[in-house]
């Protein structure tokens, strides 16, 4: 048996080692916020802000804020086409005796290894033909299909583990295949949706390659991009592209500390069969 004396040396180094791991992690983004608050527009900055100030963020609003928007209508339709996609999908993986269904579940897990260029060439060429090129339409589709293939399988492993009993009680009571799925399936899945919604939400909010791909003008211009032509046009001044940097980081900031308790249940949740 280890003496107390060594369990608390143990855990006050294991304590510091985490703390030391998470100092490492977080320094980029201090060092973000850190040069975006300061006056100075070169890169070489203190290691605090001797005057904060705001300029560099009412720049990047001024000029990214049509972008941010776009980025967020963008994921949130992303979002959208992938769960209403998705969810029917994995339940039919999940509940139905499909011949080959574990065969299709592989084939979806490999599409997440093929390279984005790859799709994103192809996809501009069946864009052009059907007017999709420059259009919210086409990039919504086009990131939806990045989270797609992880929410299947997400959601199809979280479908698995549901009671049958329940279902069955519902087709008894008088509802159909449809019915009991809104009513009953896809309640008790909040939590693997919400989780593979978050997820859809972020490959879509920091997608860069579809964004640059299928489009060649400013009409629809996601953050990912706007940062790219802003960091090309104020090379010098480094606080306004870190400012820029910083606001589009707070909304998947923000939506993962709401969402952190869902995320758990629902990974724990698709991960037990």
């Amino acid at each position: 048996m280890i003496p107390s004396s060594g369990r608390r040396l143990r855990g006050a180094w294991n304590t510091a080692a985490a703390l030391l791991i998470l100092a490492v992690l977080l320094f980029p983004v201090y060092w973000m916020v850190n040069t975006a608050l300061q006056p100075a527009s070169g890169i070489a900055v203190g290691w605090f802000p001797s005057d904060p100030g705001l300029a560099s963020f009412r720049l990047a609003l001024e000029s990214q804020g049509r972008s941010m928007l776009t980025s967020l209508v963008v994921a949130l339709g992303a979002v959208a086409v992938c769960l209403a996609l998705a969810a029917p999908a994995a339940y039919g993986l999940a509940q139905s005796a499909l011949r080959g269904g574990r065969t299709v579940v592989f084939t979806t897990l490999i599409t997440q290894m093929v390279p984005g260029i790859v799709i994103a060439n192809a996809l501009y060429s069946a864009y052009a033909e059907l007017g999709l090129v420059n259009s919210y339409l086409g990039l919504i589709l086009a990131d939806a299909s990045l989270g797609l293939p992880f929410s299947i399988v997400l959601l199809r492993a979280f479908m698995v583990s549901l009671p049958a009993e329940v279902i069955e009680a519902a087709l008894v009571d008088g509802a159909n295949r449809f019915t009991a799925f809104v009513r009953i399936v896809l309640p008790m899945s909040r939590n693997a949706l919400i989780t593979a919604g978050l997820f859809t939400f972020l490959f879509a909010w920091s997608d860069f390659m579809f964004a640059l791909t299928l489009n060649t003008t400013d009409d629809v211009k996601p953050v990912t991009l706007g940062i790219y032509q802003f960091v090309g046009a104020h090379v010098s001044d480094w606080g306004a592209v870190m400012a820029t940097a910083v606001l589009s980081a707070v909304p998947a900031a923000v939506l993962l500390v709401v969402a952190q308790k869902y995320i758990a249940a629902g990974i724990a949740g698709g991960s037990v069969k």
